[in-house]
């Protein structure tokens, strides 16, 4: 009974590989298609807790192989002590996704005469064209080895937030006075809602553990993190009240959307001043240290 059980809550690795998609799977298709009380729903429910079990048990030992793979292998090793490798990968994947997502909006703006896909195309580009600009520093430059022109670069961020907040604007009126939102299945919003989460307690996280490379570079690119996982949380919560809010009032939800729209631009507001003011202060300082050297 011993070994039966220790077998059990120890599977071998590849059948916990293979429990992990699978529970995930049967859970979803089960709640979507067969209903919450068949007996398919009661199955893949049991299925999926013996597989959370399995896998936290497991938690240590993936701990401990996670530990030792950082210390012996090279390119990991590579990637946890280049903060500008880190750096790249993130603006060039986001740059490649704040394009490609953009020009889909747009082309949907011109396809059906609608502002509503103008303003996120708007918004999704200025993201971009953020994200490039500090791109084709990053690659060249290392962190903090030309202060100056980071701090240019941080105001210039600074300054484009502002246009940001034009196009995020624009995306609150049409959601709030024209009931403009995405509809999804419930499963589909709750894993947006967790992804929307993670996002924005990354870039929190981000923002606060770059500071320490003294950069404004990288605390450029942590703020449009952030800025863009604020606003995720706005169309997330669009998102949820046309899912979840049936028996909302119209009035209701654009109270909601409405309040959220406003602190979410106060955020980008304050985030595009405090980078423009701080910056052009450093400035200033650079340039007076700079007049009495050479004075």
């Amino acid at each position: 009974m011993k070994s039966i059980f220790k077998k059990l809550l120890f599977p071998h690795i590849a059948l916990l590989l293979v429990l992990a998609p699978t529970a995930t799977v049967l859970l979803v298709f089960s709640m979507v298609f067969m209903g919450t009380e068949t007996l398919a729903a009661y199955l893949s429910y049991a299925l999926a807790a013996y597989t959370l079990t399995v896998w936290c048990v497991r938690v240590p030992q993936i701990a401990a192989f996670c530990k030792s793979f950082k210390a012996n292998n090279k390119y990991a090793r590579i990637w946890l002590e280049d903060p500008r490798l880190r750096m790249n990968v993130t603006l060039y994947g986001s740059l490649l996704w704040n394009t490609g997502y953009g020009l889909l909006q747009l082309g949907l703006g011109f396809y059906h005469y609608s502002y509503w896909f103008g303003s996120l195309a708007l918004y999704y580009i200025t993201m971009a064209v953020m994200r490039f600009f500090l791109v084709r520093y990053t690659r060249k430059n290392l962190p903090g080895a030309h202060m100056r022109e980071e701090l240019v670069k941080y105001r210039t961020c600074g300054i484009v937030f502002l246009v940001m907040n034009l196009a995020l604007s624009l995306m609150t009126f049409f959601m709030v006075y024209r009931n403009r939102t995405f509809k999804h299945h419930e499963i589909t919003t709750i894993a947006m809602a967790a992804y929307t989460f993670t996002s924005l307690t990354m870039a929190i996280i981000n923002a606060v553990k770059y500071r320490k490379y003294n950069s404004p570079v990288f605390s450029a690119s942590k703020a449009i993190s952030l800025a863009s996982a604020c606003v995720s949380m706005l169309t997330l919560e669009s998102t949820m009240l046309t899912t979840f809010g049936g028996t909302m009032d119209l009035l209701t939800r654009r109270i909601f959307l409405g309040a959220s729209g406003a602190a979410v631009s106060a955020v980008v507001v304050s985030m595009a001043v405090y980078m423009i003011v701080q910056s052009g202060k450093r400035i200033k300082l650079l340039d007076r240290s700079k007049e009495k050297t050479n004075g």
